[in-house]
């Protein structure tokens, strides 16, 4: 199933945003479910309901938005997209941190939403390795993990599964299929945002820093995904592409 064919999720306490873009969406053509709290909202992803995509409020009442996008990643991989009303930039920091692919601040234009939407839906539609056609093997293993990216699970070599979200797969394989290269802030946030990295914006270095986490990479004395000053990062690994896995 494509995600033309699941709803996009706009969950939010304010029963007028939830209406506005239901009729917004509604007119560019896309399916939309709509809740005023995140645990409706996780309910019904654990009961195997699609969804194309989440846009996620931070302020809900009982968990808010954060720790929804918490409890999501434990077992989805559906983009998020989150909507704060503070100016505060650690909200946005510390939602891409624990996992979104994107944020908004409120207020916004429903036009610019609308346009994260459609880019963050390219990536997810398009096929493994499309937007930088370099590798076209299956499986890529690297520095002890191997990332199949038919399914866009990551795992040790002996077998332990992480858990990537999109916006963490994209940026993971736009630095294999460049690997040894220096790619800029520039390149990355066009490959995987769809636009430019603008100034003070610092979803790049975020989203570099979360998938350190997830590699086991000391931020401190990276040893994969090394910081090239002034130009911008690069993973300093040997990649090898294969069709066939080597996990047990």
């Amino acid at each position: 199933m494509t995600t033309q064919n699941k709803p996009i999720y706009v969950v939010d306490d304010d029963a007028q945003i939830r209406s506005l873009l239901r009729s917004y969406l509604e007119r560019n053509q896309f399916a939309v479910k709509t809740a005023a709290d995140g645990e409706s909202l996780l309910r019904e992803l654990r009961n195997g309901v699609p969804a194309a995509l989440v846009v996620l409020d931070i302020m809900l009442p009982g968990d808010d938005g954060f720790e929804i996008c918490r409890k999501l990643r434990t077992f989805s991989r559906v983009p998020v997209i989150m909507l704060t009303a503070s100016s505060d930039e650690m909200d946005r920091i510390v939602g891409l941190e624990i996992g979104a692919d994107d944020y908004l601040a409120k207020p916004f234009n429903p036009r610019e939403l609308l346009a994260r939407i459609k880019a963050i839906l390219r990536r997810s539609d398009a096929q493994p390795g499309e937007a930088v056609a370099a590798v076209s093997e299956r499986y890529l293993r690297f520095a002890g993990f191997e990332l199949d990216s038919t399914t866009r699970a990551l795992c040790t070599l002996d077998g332990e599964a992480l858990v990537l979200s999109g916006a963490e797969y994209d940026l993971l394989r736009l630095l294999l299929d460049h690997a040894g290269e220096v790619l800029s802030r520039d390149l990355i946030a066009e490959q995987t945002r769809g636009r430019d990295n603008l100034p003070m914006d610092r979803f790049i270095d975020v989203q570099i820093s979360r998938l350190r986490q997830r590699l086991h990479d000391d931020a401190r004395s990276p040893r994969l995904i090394k910081t090239v000053r002034g130009q911008g990062y690069v993973l300093a690994a040997d990649v090898v592409a294969s069709n066939a896995s080597v996990r047990p």
